[in-house]
Parts: structure tokens; C-alpha cells; sequence
């Protein structure tokens, strides 16, 4: 399969998901979006269109754990978005795949968050 069918499946699959998903304040939208080497996680709230909280493997203490796999990592950055969001008093989450598989570090990253305390 060539990138270009990869990147339009994928983007077909986004627009299909998001006509179903909103987020609003109460219950934001957690999106997932993930590169090559790294992975980006954000709780949006669509009514406002502003982003609440977010978390990378780029950010804090996990840039200095290149070590670990790509998976553990994603599991960490759930964890991190988890603590950032009850902080902010946000408990339950719809979650956006946003056109990935829910297999591997998706999957994780999702594991991640609801051991953390989200609900979704």
C-alpha cells in the first residue's frame, strides 16, 4: 500500500469518526496523534474550540527515557494526561482514535489514561 492510500484511508476514517465525536467542556474530546518516533495527546473542547490539556512523549520526563520502547512510553504519556486532567477537576473523556487502529501505542496510550483515573 502506497503513503498516499495510507494518508487518504487514514483521513477518510478521521472524518467518518469525528462526524460522531464532539467534545464539550464537561466531557472533552481526547485525540490522539501519532508520528514516527514520537506520540501527542490533547483533551480538546470543541464548543469552545480551545485545547485543556495535553501531553507528549516530547515533554518532561519522558524526552530523557529514550531507552524505553515506544509503547512504554505511550502508556506514561496516558498516565501524565490522566494527572494533568484530574488536576484540572475533568474526569470522563470521549476518546478519538483519529484514524489509527486502536492496536499498539494507541492502545496504550488509552490503557495509560484510564489507570490514571479517566473514565471513557
Amino acid at each position: 500500500m502506497s503513503q498516499k492510500n495510507k494518508f487518504e484511508r487514514r483521513t477518510r476514517i478521521k472524518r467518518k469518526i469525528r462526524s460522531n465525536i464532539s467534545g464539550t467542556s464537561q466531557r472533552p474530546r481526547l485525540t490522539v496523534y501519532r508520528s514516527l518516533n514520537h506520540i501527542y495527546a490533547q483533551l480538546i473542547d470543541d464548543v469552545n474550540g480551545t485545547t485543556l490539556v495535553s501531553a507528549s512523549s516530547l515533554s518532561g520526563k519522558e524526552q530523557a527515557k529514550t531507552e524505553d520502547d515506544k509503547t512504554t512510553t505511550s502508556k506514561q504519556v496516558g498516565a501524565q494526561l490522566a494527572e494533568k486532567a484530574i488536576a484540572k477537576g475533568l474526569e470522563k473523556v470521549v476518546f478519538d482514535r483519529n484514524g489509527y487502529r486502536y492496536h499498539g501505542r494507541v492502545k496504550a496510550l488509552a490503557d495509560g489514561a484510564r489507570e490514571g483515573g479517566l473514565k471513557f
